[in-house]
């Protein structure tokens, strides 16, 4: 037996390459679970910026006189259909917030007399759905004056 031990070569091993290769495989899975976690998150904010709009306070008294298609606008640009933000009866600094998050800009604002609705809270934007508004518009406000 001791005579056939070193007659056959040994297997060589690449252990660099299945290093090399490990390492890739494990990189692409991370860098899909990131971008998976992205595009999850990238929904997920979406849906808290329209989510936001109908989870706010809205106001306490009978909206009677206040037309919701006047203080909704519909974004565009960010997916295959606008996206619909209804800023009723919020109040100025959060109807800011969602501008920011949208990326628009804060036009004028003005106070009308509207009855039924809390003041200080948004009664219609400008332009308001059904026209469509992009990144980088302008939005002017009208709120509630009592």
């Amino acid at each position: 037996m001791k005579n056939f031990a070193h007659s056959t070569n040994a297997p060589a091993f690449d252990t660099a390459g299945m290093v090399h290769r490990t390492r890739r495989r494990r990189t692409a899975l991370i860098a899909g679970c990131a971008a998976a976690l992205i595009v999850v998150g990238g929904g997920t904010a979406l849906a808290a910026m329209t989510g936001a709009s109908e989870t706010s306070a809205k106001p306490a008294a009978a909206t009677t006189t206040v037309d919701h298609n006047k203080a909704t606008f519909l974004l565009g640009g960010l997916t295959k259909e606008p996206i619909a933000v209804d800023l009723t009866g919020m109040d100025l600094a959060t109807a800011k917030g969602q501008f920011l998050k949208a990326q628009l800009k804060l036009g004028t604002i003005v106070k009308v007399t509207s009855h039924g609705c809390k003041p200080t809270s948004v009664v219609e934007v400008t332009p308001h759905s059904p026209k469509i508004v992009s990144e980088g518009d302008t939005v002017n406000v009208k709120l509630c004056a009592g």
